[in-house]
């Protein structure tokens, strides 16, 4: 049936223009990584800047959850992708002209991570409206896939940085984000949802600003807590999260710290499990995994997720590569199954602010690790703070997935 048919043009074009931005957005992020490593040549300045840009991640989310249920997603998401290219072509500028310190690459981040926050909140409520009826797990694994696909940037952004430094990549964002605004603007999805915010508040008092977002912002946290599956899986993913910022704190510190051309090294290792990582997006693609078994997949694969992560930085590079594959298709099968059962099971005009208490409990997960990390390397090796964490969250999964059975069963375990 045409209801069914999942490329439909405000599809594709959201999916179009999430490509472009996504290719300016790697090009540029991970030489940023080396240069402040290069610049500072401290992980504990490296995790001070990678917090610097998920503070906001813990805050915005919160305010523009509620925003985002009454208001135009579509309008936020290509004004933020206007706004993104004209902050790149600000730095494009100011590095051209030979301006450099750390004050200078912090206060850049902090003013991304405020965009990018708001846009996470804004991209995810407003993705899933423009998915047809039956298509969830295929949409999200398009999304995944090609998300991934964009990791091949990495390995020249590495190449352009260490032969013509930041300045290409920052105006190569210029032209990406404004591309993909301007493929944004195009999509005439009608967003329903505000009206029937409007309408749920007819007849009511009108109420200032501050107050309607902070009885909204109360609906948001009551819905949450009144759904103990998806509590429980939020705050499984606050721990996930947690791991994760830990990781991205050690890893390139330590291939760049423990091998010649470290950060080569480590473009092959974790390029192996973004490789994973879109092929399992395909296999999602085209097959469905049994309704009635996703949350025991789910539960299986964060467990193994999280034994393979604690322990693969001790072995040798020829067996630390097949565990990354491994790490790379069991993590697209979790993102699969829990954003597609998430969103589809969260009605439309909830999930700004689902999505805004998700992202922050996430972000709030995120940035203790990259805090915690960050500390401890000043006193222990690198491959222990990446065991620790990960046994933290192994026990986070144990408790909070596996202790939540059939609340999160009634989320995981139903039709597209």
């Amino acid at each position: 049936m045409e209801t069914n048919k999942l490329w439909t043009r405000d599809f594709t074009i959201i999916t179009l223009g999430s490509v472009v931005s996504m290719l300016g957005g790697q090009l540029s992020g991970f030489a940023m990584s080396l240069l402040v490593l290069d610049y500072t040549g401290s992980t504990f300045y490296f995790a001070l800047y990678n917090i610097t840009y998920f503070v906001p991640y813990v805050v915005m989310p919160l305010i523009a959850g509620p925003f985002l249920d009454r208001f135009s997603r579509k309008k936020t998401i290509y004004t933020l992708d206007f706004l993104t290219a004209g902050l790149c072509g600000l730095f494009a500028l100011i590095l051209h002209a030979g301006y450099l310190n750390f004050a200078l690459l912090a206060g850049g981040t902090f003013l991304y991570g405020i965009i990018g926050s708001i846009y996470q909140v804004a991209y995810e409520s407003f993705y899933p409206l423009l998915i047809t009826p039956g298509n969830y797990s295929k949409a999200y694994s398009v999304a995944s896939t090609l998300q991934t696909l964009t990791l091949a940037m990495v390995p020249v952004s590495a190449f352009v940085y260490n032969t013509f430094g930041m300045v290409p990549l920052f105006a190569f964002n210029v032209l990406s984000y404004t591309t993909a605004a301007i493929f944004e603007t195009q999509i005439r999805h009608e967003e329903a949802y505000i009206a029937k915010r409007a309408a749920e508040s007819a007849g009511q008092e009108a109420k200032a600003g501050l107050k309607r977002f902070v009885d909204d912002f109360r609906e948001g946290m009551q819905y949450l807590k009144s759904e103990k599956g998806l509590l429980a899986v939020a705050v499984y993913f606050l721990f996930s999260s947690f791991a994760d910022g830990g990781g991205q704190t050690v890893t390139l510190p330590y291939f760049k710290g423990a091998f010649q051309s470290g950060e080569y090294i480590y473009m092959v290792v974790f390029g192996c499990m973004s490789a994973a990582r879109a092929l399992g997006g395909v296999y999602h693609y085209r097959h469905r995994l049994p309704v009635q078994k996703k949350y025991d997949i789910a539960f299986a694969v964060y467990v193994c997720i999280n034994v393979l992560s604690a322990f693969y930085l001790y072995l040798p590079l020829p067996a630390m590569i097949p565990c990354c594959i491994a790490v790379g298709l069991l993590g697209v099968t979790s993102y699969n199954i829990r954003i597609s059962a998430t969103q589809r099971y969260v009605p439309d005009e909830k999930k700004g602010r689902f999505n805004g208490a998700f992202n922050t409990l996430s972000m709030i997960g995120m940035l203790i690790g990259q805090l915690f990390a960050g500390l401890l390397s000043l006193k222990l090796p690198l491959r222990l703070i990446f065991t620790v964490i990960n046994l933290i969250c192994l026990g986070a999964a144990l408790y909070f997935i596996g202790g939540n059975r059939a609340e999160i069963s009634k989320v995981y375990n139903t039709e597209d």
